[in-house]
């Protein structure tokens, strides 16, 4: 098994009077090709892990080693590096830019991945084939439905073929049949090999993935998932 992410004794405490221990020790390895949700309620650490997952905080303790690289000590500029090249983000506002078409969307996330503009074009066509808009490419944002909309963003979080899908209430905005479809979208890319972390409070979109961690108070634990 290659490990894509892997956390050893990471901690993150923010100042205050008292200090506050948003994330306690945690030891967690996410193989290449897992399913993961993180799950717990507001306020419990999902977002500081987030955070810290996606190279947007640093821990105040412990070792963050993505895809191999050790993230501890190295500079900005690196990690956007990394961000760029080896994390895909799906939020849960698509942040897509209402003036450009669905796919100048998509390329317009890899202005930092080396190649040229072509390049950027055919890897967002191929991006968004991939997620079932291949006949939207020439689309604006606002004629799409929510859940095509989402299918952009995730598209663009897969155009630079990232090691690790980093999903942060991707269904949050949509109503249950376009979620069904877009946990379908999950599960396939899932299935294609994709490593996948997905955050949410919802324990039904949590089902579908194959591990699910909790996280209440800053602590991280695994639950075992039972199958039918």
């Amino acid at each position: 098994m290659t490990a894509v992410v892997e956390l050893e004794g990471v901690e993150r405490t923010f100042d205050g009077t008292p200090p506050v221990e948003a994330l306690k020790a945690t030891n967690v390895v996410v193989n290449q090709g897992d399913y993961v949700a993180i799950v717990g309620p507001s306020g419990s650490g999902k977002s500081t892990l987030l955070h810290l997952l996606g190279l947007l905080d640093s821990p105040t303790a412990g070792t963050y080693r993505l895809d191999g690289v050790d993230t501890q000590g190295i500079s900005e500029a690196e990690k956007a590096g990394l961000r760029a090249t080896r994390i895909g983000f799906v939020f849960q506002s698509f942040h897509l830019l209402a003036t450009r078409t669905t796919v100048e969307n998509v390329a317009l996330g890899e202005l930092y991945v080396a190649g040229s503009k072509a390049d950027r074009k055919a890897r967002a066509v191929e991006a968004l084939t991939r997620v079932g808009l291949g006949h939207r490419l020439d689309a604006y944002p606002t004629t799409l439905s929510g859940g095509e909309r989402q299918r952009v963003a995730v598209a663009r979080a897969l155009a630079a073929s990232p090691a690790l899908l980093l999903a942060d209430e991707p269904t949050g905005n949509l109503d249950s049949v376009t979620t069904a479809s877009i946990l379908d979208l999950f599960d396939e890319l899932h299935q294609s090999g994709l490593t996948v972390m997905m955050i949410t409070h919802d324990r039904n979109v949590a089902a579908r993935a194959d591990r699910q961690l909790n996280i209440n108070d800053g602590v991280v634990t695994e639950e075992a998932m039972e199958r039918a």
